[in-house]
């Protein structure tokens, strides 16, 4: 696709299949439904779950890396209390993003995790990188869109990550599901 604004480095592109017909030889064995092919999204959503707090890290680290190095009003803004109480919130979501995903590789490991945990963790992370992106940005200022910082770059992608391998809401409609026993998706 050309004229992207994010995921760049991502070759994308649009398949349209029509009329194909696959031969039962070709069929995946023992899988009936969406249910077999659809299995692959789980490994994926795991890795994208770890991706996002790679970029929310980043982020983090730009944004308290620039505070201790800008200079306003005699002092670097990292002295201020709200600059603080950004870089404290962000770092906070951090780490519980990093247990989340600890603890789902742990599950992975012992085969004990579940398609739901898979979709808790793509859908906090996510969420949670997103706005430390945003708020990396506000601690940066106007440098914040600026190419010699890497923020802008991951908001941009996050933003696409947040509706791909299954967009914020339909992970929310997976966790109301699971929650409540009450199917949403119609």
């Amino acid at each position: 696709m050309e004229g992207k604004f994010s995921l760049r480095a991502s070759v994308t592109s649009g398949l349209v299949l029509e009329d194909v017909r696959v031969p039962a030889s070709h069929m995946l064995e023992g899988v009936h439904g969406l249910k077999g092919p659809l299995s692959c999204l789980n490994q994926a959503r795991y890795g994208i779950a770890w991706g996002a707090v790679g970029a929310a890290i980043a982020c983090f680290r730009a944004a308290t890396d620039y505070a201790k190095e800008r200079i306003q009003f005699g002092r670097p803004i990292a002295s201020f209390q709200l600059v603080q109480a950004k870089l404290a919130e962000m770092i906070s979501e951090i780490v519980k993003a990093q247990l989340l995903v600890m603890q789902l590789g742990r599950l992975k490991d012992q085969k004990k995790v579940t398609p739901v945990q898979v979709s808790l963790a793509k859908r906090n992370n996510v969420k949670i990188a997103l706005e430390i992106a945003r708020t990396a940005r506000e601690v940066l200022g106007a440098n914040g869109i600026a190419d010699e910082y890497p923020v802008f770059r991951h908001m941009a992608n996050l933003e696409s990550v947040y509706t791909y391998e299954g967009t914020h809401d339909i992970h929310t409609l997976i966790l109301g599901r699971e929650v409540t026993g009450m199917s949403a998706f119609t």
